[in-house]
């Protein structure tokens, strides 16, 4: 690789993001509002808190929370162009970091839309956000060395991990976006890149928050290994060790799995695939490769009905990929997806949404919409929980 990456603030400290106020709220906003007051006066007033309506606080819940994640086989890291990075990628830490600007969330997410229709690059963009939250481990809780969505990825040290093999090419391409934005965090950009890929490949609209605090510094990097391996001994089990680490459920991780509708396995990089196929020699994009769909680059359920059948010996079927039909209780939401892709863009959109927040410090703590509007819910799913508590509580009175 000869083109070097230079991802760098020059010493510009990142700028907190404008107070702004929105005069017009919807109705769901409205309940939320109520939901958050009535949470925080839990402490005070358990009975206060019985009140919420439970249709309002679910379907507000609900309303929210309506091939990135395999790692690549050690390959030599000069056959991967890493090296490259340490020529051309400053990795120099920042002196503070903070949450990022609403109004340049908004405007990047544009040049992403415009980035993705004139490089077809969907796929490692989606790939880029997985990877820098993937790492997130729940049994460690001090921030940042408990790993997640904090930006570390775009450290040499971390782009160097085998699984990361190829994703320089994907700081290569946000570089521009970066430098124009400087007061979005790279936290916050490597994640809005990754859902803004998804729906624009056709894919369901992700709930996503924004305020990702930056990592400052290598150290900051987590060790090696916390990716999961495309063909590891027991597929099963080891998706489960790595996804169980993060808090994830199976049901997540057969969702999740959906994705490699996007993209192909490159052997050069992962040691995976083959180098062409009929869907892949002439691109879009650099051609070559070995995908898991015929049409690549649309996000659909197609995923699971070829990885059903088998049929095509163009088609890319990994062991972890094998093991969703194999594995009883994995089989279960496989085949669902499969039948039913409207079921699937909703776990879907739930557990991406999941998987951009894990082990993220948000600035404001609760998060924030892409349009400066704060997220009355600090976690969506976690809220869910909660307003089933209510109920029952509410029930044995």
């Amino acid at each position: 690789m000869t083109e070097r990456v230079s991802l760098t603030l020059n010493g510009t400290l990142l700028s907190p993001p404008k107070t702004t106020t929105t005069t017009t709220m919807s109705s769901s906003l409205r309940s939320s509002t109520a939901a958050s007051r009535l949470l925080r006066s839990s402490s005070s007033s358990t009975r206060s808190t019985l009140t919420l309506s439970a249709s309002t606080s679910l379907s507000f819940a609900r309303s929210l929370v309506s091939s990135p994640l395999l790692s690549s086989s050690p390959l030599s890291q000069k056959r991967h162009g890493v090296s490259s990075v340490n020529r051309g990628f400053n990795s120099t830490a920042t002196t503070k970091c903070s949450a990022s600007d609403p109004d340049q969330l908004k405007n990047a997410r544009e040049d992403i839309k415009e980035l993705l229709n004139t490089k077809f690059c969907h796929p490692i963009l989606v790939r880029l956000g997985w990877h820098d939250a993937g790492t997130y481990n729940k049994n460690i809780k001090e921030w940042p060395q408990r790993g997640g969505a904090n930006g570390s990825l775009r450290f040499e040290i971390e782009l160097k991990h085998a699984a990361n093999a190829g994703l320089v090419n994907a700081l290569n391409l946000i570089k521009d976006i970066k430098e124009k934005y400087s007061g979005i965090t790279y936290a916050d950009l490597f994640q809005l890149a990754s859902a803004t890929a998804i729906e624009e490949a056709g894919g369901p609209k992700i709930p996503m928050k924004y305020g990702r605090v930056d990592a400052s510094g290598p150290e900051d990097c987590p060790e090696e290994g916390r990716l999961p391996d495309a063909g590891p001994p027991s597929p099963a089990n080891h998706l489960r060790e790595v996804f169980y680490r993060m808090g994830l459920d199976d049901k997540d991780i057969v969702a999740l799995s959906g994705a490699h509708t996007l993209g192909r396995s490159r052997p050069e990089r992962s040691g995976w695939g083959k180098p062409e196929t009929k869907y892949t020699k002439e691109g879009p994009g650099a051609p070559g490769g070995q995908s898991w769909t015929p049409e690549w680059l649309k996000f659909d359920n197609s995923y699971f009905k070829e990885i059903k059948e088998k049929r095509d010996e163009d088609l890319l079927v990994l062991p972890t990929d094998a093991a969703i039909f194999e594995d009883s209780s994995f089989k279960v939401y496989a085949e669902k997806y499969a039948a039913d892709q409207d079921a699937f863009f909703k776990d879907y959109a739930v557990a991406h949404a999941k998987l951009s927040n894990l082990g993220a410090k948000f600035d404001p703590p609760e998060g924030m919409l892409s349009n400066g509007a704060p997220n009355l819910l600090v976690q969506t799913y976690d809220i869910e929980k909660r307003s089933s508590i209510m109920i029952e509580k509410k029930s044995n009175e």
